[in-house]
């Protein structure tokens, strides 16, 4: 997220938390603001098939694009129920491609078997409370968040970000020293980077093709072990023990 957007929402934040400051603890990290395209739920050996997922997108974003920056203004304030403050992407041309794209990620991880998007509508924000990650809130009184807590940041101007990199996200993993999420892979958009991918694509992608290469030992290893122990096989070698024995017999006569 570029600075300008996130010190905008940070002044929001800090004068939440002026008005009370037991809402200090509902803020989210500045390291943690993003879009969220759509939410899964995958086991460990779906990952796998997540990251597959992933790589497979880039190719339709890209077709949606055109070669063009898809560049996102931020403006306003919402709650979802009063339970979950955040900054609104405002309305323009940018909406129909980037409803695009959630629609080509939800179709594409649904193809791979797992189970994408919710039922609810897309509605692209940039969350920087949430009254759930402070459960004592409730017990304190604090049950919804007041509008007048954000009523002078109604119509203000957050800034602009360009999407540049879409992430597969763990939402339950330790997050990164940065304050984001841990990232089980990316693609990167448009070319950002003179159309090289930068060090964390390249470790991340390293990390990938390293544990395909083991993944892929492991089965053949198993798969070997699997054959030697075949019932045809044991038949096999049974029939050349008794040839031997009969050969053996044979040559005592």
């Amino acid at each position: 997220m570029i600075v300008e957007v996130t010190k905008g929402i940070k002044i929001l934040q800090n004068a939440v938390i002026q008005q009370d400051k037991r809402l200090a603890k509902a803020m989210t990290g500045d390291g943690s603001f993003h879009i969220t395209l759509l939410v899964m739920k995958l086991n460990d050996d779906e990952v796998n098939i997540g990251i597959d997922a992933l790589l497979e997108l880039k190719p339709f974003i890209e077709e949606i694009l055109q070669g063009k920056h898809l560049i996102l203004p931020f403006e306003g304030v919402d709650t979802f129920g009063n339970q979950v403050g955040f900054v609104k992407l405002a309305e323009g041309d940018h909406m129909n491609p980037l409803l695009e794209i959630a629609e080509a990620a939800k179709r594409t991880f649904q193809e791979k078997g797992i189970l994408a998007g919710e039922s609810r509508s897309f509605k692209p924000h940039l969350t920087f409370m949430k009254l759930s990650q402070v459960p004592w809130l409730r017990k304190a009184g604090v049950k919804k968040i007041d509008p007048k807590f954000y009523e002078k940041f109604i119509s203000h101007r957050f800034g602009e970000e360009m999407l540049h990199r879409i992430d597969l996200c763990s939402m339950l993993k330790k997050k990164q020293s940065n304050g984001y999420y841990h990232c089980e892979s990316s693609i990167v958009i448009g070319d950002k980077n003179g159309g090289e991918p930068d060090d964390a694509e390249l470790v991340k992608l390293s990390k990938r093709l390293v544990e395909n290469a083991v993944l892929k030992a492991v089965q053949q290893y198993l798969e070997e072990t699997q054959n030697k122990h075949k019932p045809g096989d044991g038949s096999t070698v049974k029939t050349e023990e008794a040839d031997r024995n009969g050969t053996d017999n044979d040559n005592r006569k």
